[in-house]
């Protein structure tokens, strides 16, 4: 299975080296700024950030039209109650798998000398990738409030984050994809689950 899912018949190692062996002191730089705006610890700013564009959102909103006003704060209220849940629950996963599975990161399963390492080199705990993983709940959860401008802004986001992991030899590509679907699966589930809630409140209203 692991040969199948996760080496994909040696395409992760070589799609590694593709990604790894391309080196520039700009890029390099490019790269650890990436990583730096997938850190997790960086939840709380993005929390407030979406709070303030949301309230930005809602005053904006004309009130002469008291239903479009309405259903512009519960779309925001539901994006940015699924950005707090889905952070609490993928931290949960992301914790429990990466010492569960312990799959070695690049510079341990790969030969001295045959990769580039920028920053303090990992050994351990390399799936799935939690920069990743947190770069895709940032844009996923906040998708729906979204234009698609940021859209597509947000989608480099994810992408930028996730190769810059391969490009400081931190991860595989294998553990940046596991990072981006565990993450895409909690938000579509937490926000799955908020709509159902904001139906049942909105029936019991009526």
């Amino acid at each position: 299975m692991k040969e199948i899912f996760y080496d994909w018949g040696g395409g992760n190692v070589w799609l590694f080296h593709f990604i790894n062996d391309v080196r520039g002191d700009c890029l390099d730089k490019f790269m650890l700024l990436g990583t730096a705006l997938g850190e997790h610890a960086l939840f709380p700013l993005y929390l407030g950030l979406a709070v303030i564009l949301g309230l930005s959102g809602v005053v904006t909103t004309p009130t002469s039209d008291p239903l479009r006003h309405k259903n512009r704060a519960i779309v925001w209220f539901a994006a940015i109650a699924v950005f707090a849940l889905s952070y609490f629950l993928d931290g949960l996963l992301i914790s429990a798998l990466k010492p569960f599975l312990d799959f070695p990161r690049p510079p341990l399963a790969l030969p001295q000398g045959t990769l580039h390492i920028i920053g303090e080199p990992e050994y351990h705990h390399s799936l799935p990738s939690g920069h990743s993983s947190f770069a895709m709940l940032v844009v996923a959860s906040l998708w729906p409030v979204l234009s698609s401008v940021w859209r597509m802004a947000g989608s480099f986001f994810v992408i930028w984050v996730g190769i810059s992991r391969i490009s400081l030899g931190a991860h595989f590509p294998a553990d940046v994809a596991a990072g981006f679907v565990s993450s895409l699966a909690i938000v579509l589930l937490t926000y799955m689950t908020i709509q159902v809630l904001i139906r049942v409140q909105a029936g019991k209203i009526r």
